[in-house]
């Protein structure tokens, strides 16, 4: 019956009332009610609710000291009821809220049941142009020449939350400028507003507390300890979350104003983790990488040489051009001529005569197709080069290759490594004759000297540098770098993502899947139909359960989960700690 005592309690049980069950509190923000887990910071909640608090101080990847005081809000709580009284609710069964005269700040308060936050109004809009006004009263008046203009926060801020005018008629303050405190960091102490970022990422994520505030006052100061400089391979974090353009990285300092900058989303090739970057190009020139959140690959960080190794795509050695060796000398050749020559060679060998050492820094669409070139050859003698080194406990992986994962899945192999030493001996002993070499260096990196390449009738080697096997070879191929193509790649921790194309490669320089492509076409004498690297992925989707079902797009920015290896990246293992005991929000 739907008058029964259950349906009559049931019909009393407001939205409200149901937060409890779940966890959650009913918090008004600017007039609306909404629902928070117990526990959320004042400042995500407004966050979440889709209002911005401005800040300085707070990041929700470390602790909230509540320094700046940008962050003030107007919080409101029931009145309290005089003893025997019912407290006072409104149409919808919440209390009344009362009002608190003073502001408090939003990053290290949290929200409590029937709580009220009003982040507008005369006492918020009063607080905040007063903050503003003590922030700015010893700042320069630099930001023409500011390597942190268009992207500084205190610049955004005083425009949006500051007065128009300073009522400041002293001498500022003056303290030290264009300090190296670091390898790769400067500082500009006059730009600091003291928010604390720098000193609690250095030691509470990288775990070295070498910087520090000194003096009192309008003269404090941040520095690094006297014995101990920045020298971090994450000290160019700082320089990402610093609001203002107090910490400026020595790389990019005075190369390009961000607002010309076009931002591209990819990730770090560089090991096993690989982290979420953003590239920043203008006329087909990266002029600086930056770390892109992804709390499940990177957080919001990434090591400096990582970051940094980018500058070789600009480097003299770079092949724009296919090179044929004629007696001791590569003189440039056509591409139709190259793989004529490639596929002559290949096919006057036998098939156990002929071996393929690929890298797994290669894409899944390359080495799906590097799968196809040995099937076309009729050789098993397919090996990647291994590339291990110490991880460092925090995102630096001790693989080094950036794809080891994607390829054990592509090649259907546990260890696609396991066949280098046996290819390395064919060669030395003359079992094998034609070598093709994809994207490594073998003196370098594999094993190999000059001396055990000279006697192989034919090596072909496809490459973005020059480099002591180039010398051997009798093709070299020039080939697109990790900004210059499209692909996919699984990570250490099973998670599929995309690399992107940011800048187009230079001279003749071709994807490695179009090279891969015509020289297997050339071989075989079968024209396909892969014109187009949604197309390879698509091939390659159909023949790996892993990828069924998705396709490049799919993929997205963040990427998506398609194996459980096990592996926990460092970094967030203990982020994810320092979250479960409420020491962070992020």
């Amino acid at each position: 019956m739907s008058d029964s005592p259950s349906s009559a309690t049931a019909a009393l049980i407001l939205p409200k009332d149901l937060a409890a069950e779940t966890g959650r509190v009913n918090v008004q923000i600017d007039g609306i009610w909404r629902q928070f887990a117990k526990g959320t910071r004042m400042i995500e909640a407004c966050r979440q609710a889709g209002t911005i608090v401005p800040h300085y101080c707070y990041h929700p990847k470390l602790s909230s000291p509540g320094s700046c005081r940008m962050c003030m809000v107007q919080m409101g709580l029931p009145a309290r009821p005089a003893p025997g009284q019912e407290p006072q609710r409104d149409a919808a069964g919440y209390e009344t809220i009362s009002w608190v005269a003073r502001p408090v700040i939003a990053c290290a308060n949290t929200v409590s049941e029937n709580m009220g936050i009003r982040t507008h109004g005369d006492l918020v809009a009063q607080t905040r142009e007063g903050v503003m006004e003590f922030l700015l009263i010893n700042h320069p008046l630099d930001c023409p020449i500011c390597d942190q203009a268009g992207e500084c926060r205190l610049q955004e801020h005083s425009v949006g939350y500051g007065r128009s005018s300073s009522r400041f008629m002293e001498m500022k303050v003056k303290k030290p400028k264009n300090v190296e405190i670091g390898p790769r960091v400067r500082l500009d102490d006059e730009r600091c507003i003291l928010c604390g970022r720098c000193i609690r990422f250095m030691s509470e994520v990288v775990g070295e507390p070498v910087l520090g505030f000194t003096q009192r006052g309008t003269h404090t100061t941040l520095t690094a300890h006297p014995d101990r400089p920045l020298d971090s391979n994450y000290s160019l974090n700082t320089t990402d979350i610093c609001p203002v353009g107090a910490l400026t990285s020595n790389d990019f300092r005075f190369q390009m104003r961000v607002w010309f900058l076009k931002e591209t989303p990819s990730i770090d090739v560089n090991c096993g983790t690989g982290t979420n970057i953003q590239l920043w190009t203008r006329g087909n020139k990266i002029y600086r990488i930056t770390p892109r959140q992804n709390n499940e690959v990177n957080s919001c960080w990434m090591p400096d040489s990582h970051r940094l190794n980018f500058h070789s795509l600009d480097s003299v050695a770079r092949f724009t051009e296919p090179l044929a060796k004629h007696g001791a000398l590569h003189e440039p050749v056509s591409w139709e001529a190259a793989f004529l020559t490639a596929a002559s060679k290949l096919k006057a060998q036998a098939p156990e005569k002929i071996a393929i050492i690929a890298s797994a820094r290669m894409t899944n669409e390359e080495l799906f197709l590097t799968r196809a070139l040995a099937t076309a050859l009729g050789t098993t003698n397919l090996s990647l080069v291994p590339r291990f080194s110490e991880p460092d406990a925090l995102l630096v992986a001790a693989d080094r290759n950036p794809n080891t994962t994607g390829a054990m899945l592509v090649l259907d192999t546990q260890d696609p490594f396991s066949k280098l030493d046996a290819i390395r001996a064919g060669v030395r002993s003359g079992a094998i004759k034609a070598l093709i070499v994809l994207g490594e260096d073998l003196i370098t990196d594999a094993g190999f000297c000059f001396e055990d390449l000279a006697p192989l009738e034919f090596l072909l080697q496809s490459h973005t540098l020059a480099n002591p096997t180039a010398l051997a070879a009798h093709l070299v191929l020039p080939t697109a770098a990790f900004a210059e193509k499209r692909g996919s790649m699984v990570n250490l921790s099973g998670r599929l993502q995309r690399l992107n194309r940011a800048i187009e490669p230079p001279g003749q320089c071709r994807d490695d899947w179009e090279i891969l492509r015509d020289l297997t076409q050339a071989i075989t004498g079968n024209t396909g139909h892969l014109d187009s690297i949604e197309e390879i992925f698509q091939a390659l989707a159909e023949t790996l359960p892993a990828f069924n079902e998705l396709t490049l797009s799919k993929i997205g920015h963040l990427g998506i989960p398609v194996m459980d290896t096990g592996y926990q990246i460092p970094l967030l293992t203990t982020e994810r700690a320092r979250q479960a005991a409420r020491l962070i929000t992020g």
